[in-house]
């Protein structure tokens, strides 16, 4: 339902810019509109409402240049965490018009030293500063759902069982709302995990607050509430997102908004830049969330990132080794006693040295058995996640009162789980070995006596009432094989596998990972218990190999969770099976359906490329999906002119074409951004007559005059204040252009372009004719146009090859 809403607004959108423009046409002889541009992004409806303009549109308006006039109908907006914004494409082109080249020539050595030391001083900022936010993370958590949990647990020992239960509910709905409240009152774009909103940010795709100061407000505090309301979700999904914010905030040299700015940062004013410090951060978050440097730049290279190279694989790992460095700091501090709850089991660390992981060809078996049943679970956790992140995105349509009651109906359920369902499990005699173990009173540990006599211990209670890493610790123990009966580890499975499902979507930052964990290391156990005859394994290396195999099965990713693991479990040793089972569980559930990001980002209508065209696209050329209209300048034009296209359209580029007697031919210039027009309008460089001004608009201009500004703070056309005189005056915009902007033919084809754009990660492509006597462009290619529903949409023969 709410994607078919998506899709009308947006044909909608479109709709009546070719109304309009049709209008137009039929008013005025000499006035047409070029047919081509596609980039109609953002919000775009209620700019034609306006009293239509009486500017004449002179030269710079010529014939259509296709045979038919096409609208991209593709979505121009989509869902960021819980709520719907416009978005836009990022461009990580380099821009060479003549103003940047001016600066580029005059910039010294000691400015390109100063640039590069700011390069790694902002790494060093990020690693710091996500460590620190990591550990704080740790520290609230531990501390908060600590207390909860001896609150609770003491009650229950003066068998005030039912006091027991409304404090234990109680305190969980209170923090509950508590994040659900920030989620829905002040950044909806923090809910959930955010790493699909990063990995689409990395891939070129911007929209309102992903990054922004307040998301990473939200994201510290509610993930924090969230995870300590006892919530199936992890702090590890907005740990990535959280290192982004971060990376964001320093690379766009603080907020103007919040009155944080640092001029020193300047150079750093563009996507490009932004990109590389927004990956470290994807890097950073992961290290910090599970002590996993290596694994965090794996992370970013095989899941975050759409572009990479060996300079980005120096900082990154730099990041990461400054968030270790932060991390094993304030660990050693913590084990002195003074971070009150807190102690080794904050920052997760599952150690399974105990286990000697010799195996056989039987053990092999099993592993492939428990890879298999990995790949089937997690491709159907996928199906479930998607039917409920839909079914959500239906109610958080209907305001913010629904998300927080969402929230707290999860928050209840969750808490009658945790506290009712150990009720059926049955009370273990405690160990002799284990001494003052077992039972664990007023401290973590594995046997929680809850409603057991003393000597005895109820090994449901003692994964319910723990944190989730606590509960991940004692599932990977190796210590007391039998410590959990079979039906105990079935029970607690299907309610995680359920609970995780169910949890993530609502209106609190969450994370997929540690639920995730959570199920596969309980069935991980519960396939060892049933194996142990034909198999030498340990149960707690079926349960780290059954986590393993469930993380493969949801999140597809292979190297990354393979290192990252070995980091968790501090054990070399498993590293072949651990292969293995990625292997077998990430094939398996490819033959069912996508990873868990990849799906939540087409379903939030994220307009993702992927790093493959697909196969119908080889049927097609590039000139065959240009679409319009298509607007284009003169290298010198009539200021009323620009105005007026900034007015009835949101492209973001503009084609600037020289004519006689500029030139002795037409002949393509380049390409104007919009944001580059606005500042030039801006300043009211004009001139009465039609010359040549670009020597007096350098001297005037600084490249920083057109650097890109942070979230929110960019001119846009309800700034300019111009006059009636002024609008018939010109404006040389070859200053400005973007004179080697990438070009192709317009018979190459459609898949070859699309790869083209996205390792390049251009914004916008220009398609060229192929033979002369032509205008000299045909069309501009974005990203929308390399999207399958535009592309079926103008061609439904070919829907039969989309798979």
């Amino acid at each position: 339902m709410l994607m078919t809403l998506i899709h009308r607004i947006s044909i909608s959108s479109s709709y009546r810019i070719f109304v309009r423009l049709l209008l137009m046409d039929n008013r005025k002889d000499n006035e047409s509109i070029h047919s081509g541009d596609i980039e109609n992004e953002g919000a775009i409806i209620g700019h034609f409402d306006r009293k239509e303009s009486n500017i004449s549109l002179e030269e710079s308006m010529r014939e259509p240049l296709l045979v038919k006039s096409r609208i991209n109908t593709t979505s121009q907006i989509a869902i960021v965490g819980s709520k719907i914004y416009p978005i836009e494409s990022l461009d990580y082109e380099i821009i060479e018009n003549e103003l940047f080249k001016q600066d580029w020539r005059s910039r010294k050595k000691v400015q390109i030293f100063q640039y590069i030391f700011l390069k790694w001083t902002l790494a060093l900022l990020i690693g710091l500063l996500t460590g620190l936010v990591g550990f704080f993370n740790n520290l609230a958590v531990e501390n908060i759902a600590g207390f909860k949990l001896l609150h609770t647990s003491n009650l229950m020992l003066k068998n005030k069982y039912i006091e027991a239960f409304l404090a234990f509910a109680g305190m969980n709905a209170f923090l509950a709302i508590c994040a659900g409240v920030l989620c829905a009152f002040f950044a909806p774009a923090a809910a959930g995990s955010g790493i699909p909103e990063v990995k689409a940010y990395l891939n070129g795709v911007d929209a309102h607050s992903i990054l922004a100061p307040s998301t990473l407000f939200v994201k510290i505090i509610g993930s924090i509430f969230g995870v300590a309301a006892g919530f199936v979700v992890g702090k590890e999904g907005p740990m990535v997102h959280t290192g982004a914010c971060i990376a964001n905030l320093l690379g766009q040299g603080g907020s103007r908004k919040y009155h944080l700015t640092w001029k020193w940062l300047r150079y750093f004013k563009n996507d490009r830049d932004r990109r590389d410090l927004i990956t470290c951060g994807a890097a950073a978050g992961v290290a910090a969330a599970f002590r996993a440097p290596v694994g965090g730049v794996l992370f970013a290279l095989e899941e975050a990132a759409s572009w990479w190279r060996s300079a980005l694989l120096w900082r990154t790992f730099f990041t990461t080794a400054v968030v270790a460095v932060v991390l094993r700091s304030f660990i050693q501090f913590c084990r002195g006693g003074h971070c009150g709850l807190f102690g080794q089991g904050g920052l997760i660390m599952f150690d399974v040295n105990s286990a000697i992981p010799s195996y056989s060809y039987n053990d092999l078996l099993a592993v492939v058995v428990l890879g298999i049943l990995g790949g089937l679970l997690g491709s159907l956790y996928n199906f479930l996640v998607d039917k409920v992140l839909r079914t959500y995105a239906i109610i958080n349509e209907r305001g913010r009162g629904p998300k927080i009651l969402v929230v707290i109906c999860i928050s209840l359920l969750t808490s009658c789980c945790a506290y009712g369902l150990p009720w059926l499990a049955q009370c273990t005699p405690c160990p002799a070995d284990l001494g003052h173990q077992c039972l664990t009173i007023g401290r973590s540990g594995n046997y929680k006596n809850f409603q057991c006599p003393p000597g005895h211990y109820n090994d449901l209670a003692s994964l319910f009432f723990n944190t989730n890493d606590d509960a991940i610790r004692h599932l990977f123990s190796s210590s007391n094989k039998n410590e959990f009966h079979l039906y105990t580890l079935f029970i607690f499975f299907v309610a995680i596998y359920f609970l995780g499902i169910i949890t993530y979507g609502i209106a609190v930052p969450s994370g997929l990972f540690i639920p995730v964990i959570l199920a596969g290391a309980s069935y991980g156990r519960l396939v060892g218990r049933l194996l142990g005859s034909i198999s030498s394994l340990d149960v707690g290396l079926f349960s780290l190999l059954g986590a393993a195999s469930f993380l493969g099965g949801t999140m597809r990713m292979t190297v990354s969770l393979c290192v990252i693991l070995l980091e968790l479990t501090n054990n070399l040793l498993m590293l072949p099976l651990l292969m293995l089972v990625l292997l077998m569980s990430k094939t398996v559930a490819d033959s069912f359906n996508k990873g868990v990001y990849d799906q939540i980002v087409r379903m939030k209508g994220l307009p993702y490329l992927e790093a493959h065209a697909e196969p119908y696209m080889r049927q097609l050329a590039a000139g065959d999906v240009c679409t319009g209209p298509l607007i284009t300048f003169c290298g010198v034009e009539k200021v009323g002119n620009i105005v007026h296209a900034l007015q009835m359209t949101r492209h973001h580029g503009f084609p600037v074409i020289d004519e006689p007697p500029l030139k002795d031919a037409s002949e393509l210039c380049g390409i104007v951004l919009r944001s580059h027009l606005l500042v030039l309008l801006k300043s009211k460089s004009f001139t009465k007559q039609r010359v040549l001004s670009g020597s007096q608009l350098l001297r005037n201009f600084h490249a920083l005059d057109f650097a890109k500004a942070g979230s929110g703070k960019g001119l846009k056309v309800e700034d300019l204040d111009i006059s009636k005189e002024e609008m018939e005056m010109y404006v040389d915009l070859h200053p400005i252009t973007n004179t080697s902007p990438y070009t192709v033919i317009e018979t190459m084809s459609l898949a070859k372009a699309a790869l083209l754009f996205r390792e390049l990660g251009l914004r916008h492509l220009c398609v060229v004719p192929k033979t002369p006597g032509r205008p000299p462009i045909v069309g501009i290619l974005t990203r929308h146009d390399f999207m399958p529903e535009h592309v079926l949409g103008l061609y439904p023969q070919l829907s039969s090859h989309h798979t």
